[in-house]
Parts: C-alpha cells; structure tokens; sequence
C-alpha cells in the first residue's frame, strides 16, 4: 500500500500490480492502517483511492484460496467477517469524503471496495465485473446492498447473475459511479475533486454522509427528524459561521473543516 500526503488529501494507492492489486490479508491490514490514520488526523481533510499500475482491484487473490479435493474448504464467511466487511464498514463511516479513481478492471470486492467510496470516477477503459458468479460465490463487500440501490433491481441481478463486464462509460450511464473520463486526466480530475473537497466545511460534508447512509433504513419523518438534528449540529459549526461571513463579505470562505 503507498500512502502519500498532499495537503489536506492523503492518496491511497493498492500496490500489488503484478497481480492487478488483488487482496491478501497483508493488504487488508496496511489499508485498515491507512484508514485509522486519516480518521484519527484532522489535518487530513479527504481521501483519494486508487491502484497501481493497469487495473485497480481483482478482488480477492484467488491463490490465497486453493484447495485440493482432500482439503478443509475455508472459512469465506470468517474472511468477509474479519477483512471485508470492517473495511466496507470503515470507508462508510469515515467522517471524510472518499473518491475513488478507478484506473483500470474492478472486479468481485474490488468493483464493491470503489462503490463504498463516496465519489466514484473512473477511466474510460475501466471495466466493472462482479465475478462472483464465474467461481460459484455471491457478491459480497457489500455488492447485493449497493447494485439495486444504484442501478435497480433489474440490472443488479443481470451484473450479479450474468458476471458480465459493465464498461466505465455505461456505469456511468447507469448511474453506478458519478462519471467516465479520459484515461490521460483520470488522476488530475480526481486529485482536482479531492483537493476541492479538502478545502470544503468537511464538517458539514461528514454529516451529509451521515444523512445519506441512514436514508436507506428511514421512512420520511425518521429522515426528517435526523435532517433536523444534524443541521442544529451543522449550525454550531466554525465552517457554517465562515461560511455566512465570507458570504456577505462577498469573498472566498477559508473554510478549516471545524
């Protein structure tokens, strides 16, 4: 894993390359580092995900996973119990925003790791596959949650079922992910996106995250009652009271995520 700052950003590259970033458990542990940093360190303000080299996840390395016929098959419950679901849990929570750049095939977890991420871009040869399908498994970190919310239930079971690969331009379409671009501007546009939002009232930005994920689980008063009690707290807020003031003052806010 690299973990590089860059003002109020910190770019998280998965960096296994050769194996097109797929996960093994040293992977989960040093992203898991990663990720308590940036929650423990006010001066990180936003995050930026992204893989090396020409994909950006395969999910999980498949070679952690052989067994031969006379073999204890694995436990894959207790590795999504252990690995996976605390580091979808973990992106969701994060009181910060997360884009994610999607360089290349996101595959299995790794197509559902960038669907936790709050703002998703992703190059335009980049492909997205739940390929759970193909070795007989189900779509998990999150995958049977995220698909029928972002594209409907319609083309959630054919993506799941099928194991096809949905090209970055037509999840874009489908709304699965915010947006398709060149291939050349992919990590300028997203550096561009993180350094803007490092510069937001990430305070309030935290709990508009907050809003958003209860919103699957409320009815409309529930929401309402909860839009009621984070807008008292967003109020109290530094940034909202710069906000204002740089507003009648007619100039930039200088917002400090506080």
């Amino acid at each position: 894993m690299l973990f590089e700052r860059d003002g109020g950003v910190a770019e998280i590259t998965l960096n296994r390359p050769d194996r097109l970033n797929a996960f093994n458990e040293a992977m989960h542990r040093e992203l898991a580092r990663c990720l308590e940093t940036v929650a423990s360190d006010p001066d990180i303000r936003a995050v930026l995900l992204t893989g090396a080299g020409r994909g950006f996840c395969a999910g999980q390395d498949l070679g952690e996973r052989v067994v031969g016929e006379e073999e204890r098959a694995p436990d894959l419950g207790e590795t999504l119990e252990t690995l996976y679901n605390p580091l979808i849990r973990r992106l969701r929570r994060l009181e910060k925003p997360v884009i994610c750049a999607v360089n290349g095939v996101a595959a299995g977890a790794g197509a559902n790791l960038a669907l936790a991420c709050d703002i998703v871009l992703a190059a335009r040869s980049a492909s997205f596959v739940q390929a759970f399908c193909r070795i007989g498994l189900v779509p998990d970190s999150g995958g049977t949650w995220f698909l029928p919310r972002l594209v409907g239930d319609a083309r959630a079971r054919a993506l799941a079922l099928l194991g096809e690969k949905l090209p970055a331009e037509q999840a874009a379409a489908w709304g699965l992910i915010w947006r398709a671009v060149p291939d050349e501007v992919l990590m300028e546009e997203a550096r561009r996106l993180a350094h803007g939002l490092a510069a937001a009232p990430t305070r309030g930005l935290a709990l508009i995250k907050r809003a958003l994920n209860a919103s699957w689980g409320n009815d409309l008063d529930a929401q309402l009652d909860l839009e009621r009690d984070l807008q008292r707290e967003a109020g109290r807020t530094e940034d909202y009271r710069e906000g204002v003031r740089a507003f009648l003052d007619k100039r930039p806010p200088r917002f400090r995520g506080r």
